[in-house]
């Protein structure tokens, strides 16, 4: 068995085995057909109703559900990336929330309130997300590695001051949009269309610039962890730090930019989430992408291809949840899925035990085949 083949076939088997576990649960509190018709209405709400559309369906059937999914996989590769790329270095960042929120906010502004061409107009909303990303996890880095606060501890209250401060103040405070009439505007002012991220299909189906972004970013890291010299350092100071300093690698602005570059990440998502769909900065984020972004992260065994591949899947399954209550099953069943797939990627060493086992019993199993004995310990 290949090296890569063994790192990916435990969070494979992960997934699978939680998809079984969550079919079982409907299974025994309703019955196995319920449950194996709630998954087809899971994975039609996620890529589209395919037969339904071959027979002669209204293409929206398939353009809708597609764009759904792409919209909370490009999120989740966002933040699947941001936790990821700190991993690198051997920090844990749970403070994408956060970080995501910030993100969304500058992008928020920038798209409201600067006036520029489409072509110039996404490009600085995107960087000022993350800009501001990059600053509010700069904050754990620089507490990390000035004085040993460990970024666990910083990252998740850091979270809570973002909340505190933007959602609890600022986009109901001073930045709230000026209502017309007697209409009740929450959130920032809309964004002008010259910041919006284009459909790709029209106004069919959500999905819009963000998906392909996300993408290209995920190969764009890759390719930085994996063919250049300050990837290569990086990686170095997350596995030894110590010999990453005896061998001259600056170690602290390595770690420092990972973590900066974390942030950045996750205030992508941020104004992908805003440029591409809410069109402002709402009452509140919503969602908890950031957080998601570490069982995305841990799934796809902080690969960035793998993360990508991870939220692709996940970004599948969430937005066919609701079409599940068709059936009478709960629209979380998607996050119960997650949860259960992080829970088993995290007994990952029981994994690789049982595919070195079977791996040793086919080794065993060809000499005696072809006539060869096997001399016993």
């Amino acid at each position: 068995m290949g090296e890569r083949t063994r790192q990916v076939l435990p969070s494979v088997l992960s997934v699978l085995l939680a998809l079984a576990v969550c079919w079982l649960t409907i299974a025994l509190t309703r019955d196995a057909d319920t449950a194996t018709r709630a998954y087809l209405q899971m994975l039609w709400g996620g890529v589209g109703n395919w037969p339904a559309f071959l027979e002669g369906g209204n293409s929206t059937a398939v353009l809708r559900p597609l764009g759904e999914a792409a919209m909370k996989a490009a999120l989740l590769t966002l933040t699947g990336l941001s936790v990821a790329v700190a991993f690198k270095v051997g920090l844990f960042n749970i403070g994408a929330q956060g970080q995501m929120i910030w993100g969304a906010l500058a992008a928020a502004l920038v798209g409201a309130h600067v006036s520029l061409p489409g072509v110039l107009h996404v490009p600085l909303a995107l960087i000022a997300a993350a800009v501001a990303g990059a600053a509010w996890a700069s904050i754990a880095g620089v507490l990390k590695l000035k004085r040993g606060v460990h970024e666990v501890i910083s990252t998740i209250m850091l979270n809570w001051v973002a909340v505190s401060l933007v959602d609890n103040w600022l986009v109901i405070g001073p930045l709230r949009a000026v209502a017309e009439g007697a209409s009740s505007i929450t959130g920032t002012a809309e964004i002008l269309p010259s910041s919006q991220l284009p459909r790709l299909l029209g106004d069919s189906s959500r999905l819009n610039l963000g998906f392909p972004l996300a993408l290209a970013t995920a190969l764009g890291v890759w390719v930085w962890l994996s063919r250049t010299r300050s990837g290569y350092e990086t990686r170095a100071v997350g596995l030894t730090p110590e010999a990453a300093r005896a061998a001259g690698i600056p170690t602290l602005w390595r770690a420092g930019g990972a973590m900066a570059l974390a942030g950045a990440l996750a205030g992508l998502a941020g104004a992908v989430l805003v440029l591409g769909t809410e069109g402002r900065y709402p009452g509140s984020l919503g969602a908890p992408y950031g957080f998601d972004g570490i069982a995305i992260a841990l799934i796809g065994n902080n690969h960035p291809l793998g993360a990508a591949l991870a939220a692709t899947v996940f970004g599948i399954l969430r937005a066919g949840g609701t079409r599940m209550q068709l059936l009478g099953v709960h629209k979380s069943f998607p996050e119960l899925i997650q949860g259960f797939a992080l829970l088993f990627v995290a007994g990952r060493m029981v994994w690789l035990a049982l595919l070195e086992r079977r791996q040793k019993r086919a080794l065993a199993e060809k000499p005696a085949q072809a006539g060869v004995e096997v001399p016993r310990a």
